[in-house]
Order: structure tokens, then C-alpha cells, then sequence
């Protein structure tokens, strides 16, 4: 690794007066409520396909969220659905965010 180039983890490596520091990103994850195998979607709604189904006991990162169709689920019922990577979608009413409305950016 040479000086100044960063690798996304945590290194701290000393080189005569100099120091080279990185440190990696902390995601903050939610659970996916009790007992509920989630599908996970290409977009905010059931009409888009499954791209995979979350197993049980599930946390997911939400990076954006993106209203959509309406969907009821153990956290009420709710238009917002958060994406937790590149194209894949889960409903908000499934996820335990602690809130009714954006705990996210929205996503563009």
C-alpha cells in the first residue's frame, strides 16, 4: 500500500514522520421483524420482481428510501420502502426503523 492510498479498513501504519490513517465506513443495520421471511424486490413495490428472500432473524443496512405501493406488515402500513444494495428493495412496514416516516435520504 503506498502512502495515501486508502484501502477501506482500518490501518495505521507509521513511516518516519508520517502516518497514514483509514478507517471503514460503519453501516447502521435494521431488523427485519420476527418470524417474517422478507422479499426482497428490484423495486419499491410487489409488482417488481424478487431479486432473493431475507432469512429469518435478518438486519439490513438502509442506504435510501423511495416511496412506492402501499403495504401493510407488523410496522404498520406504509408507502416507503428502503434499499439495502444496488436495486434491491424492501417494504418499510417489514423493517424496524423505529419510525413511521424517513430514516434514510430519499433514494434519486
Amino acid at each position: 500500500m503506498g502512502v495515501g492510498e486508502n484501502t477501506g479498513t482500518t490501518d495505521s501504519t507509521a513511516t518516519g514522520d508520517e502516518e497514514v490513517t483509514t478507517l471503514a465506513a460503519s453501516v447502521v443495520t435494521y431488523a427485519i421483524a420476527p418470524g417474517y421471511r422478507v422479499n426482497v424486490r428490484k423495486g419499491p413495490g410487489t409488482q417488481y420482481g424478487i431479486v432473493r428472500t431475507l432469512p429469518y432473524g435478518m438486519s439490513v443496512p438502509v442506504y435510501c428510501q423511495k416511496p412506492g405501493e402501499w403495504v401493510s406488515g407488523p410496522y404498520g402500513t406504509s408507502n416507503l420502502w428502503d434499499n439495502i444494495a444496488s436495486g434491491q428493495f424492501v417494504a418499510d412496514a417489514y423493517v424496524h426503523t423505529g419510525s413511521d416516516g424517513y430514516i434514510a435520504p430519499r433514494c434519486d
